[in-house]
């Protein structure tokens, strides 16, 4: 069993940076490809960003590539997303979970919000 708790939202003005966590409890978390999702208001959730299990190969949605930097600790069970150059539109509830995705691994989320 897994579980995974988000952390590190908060409400930023445009151009700012955040910096996500998600920590993972359970002993397979090193062997799952992760990912990033968000759902912004009266939006489907949507795939940001993947980083399979050891690191070494990533991928990210076009709206957010060149600014968004997946990666992880599997000694910490934690990944991270830092999102730089933050846009109004990268305003969402923002997720991590296995990829592809388990339905038992989602978690509260973290809220981020860009505004002036």
């Amino acid at each position: 069993q897994v579980q995974l708790v988000e952390s590190g939202g908060g409400l930023v003005q445009p151009g700012g940076s955040l910096r996500l966590s998600c920590a993972a409890s359970g002993s397979i978390f090193s062997i799952l490809a992760m990912g990033w999702y968000r759902q912004a208001p009266g939006k489907q959730r949507q795939w940001v960003a993947t980083i399979m299990p050891t690191g070494g190969s990533t991928n990210y949605a076009d709206s957010v590539k060149g600014r968004f930097i997946i990666s992880r600790e599997n000694a910490k069970n934690t990944m991270y997303l830092q999102m730089n150059t933050l846009k109004p539109e990268d305003t969402a509830v923002y997720y991590c979970n296995s990829v592809p995705t388990t339905e038992s691994y989602w978690g509260q989320g973290t809220q981020v919000t860009v505004s002036s």
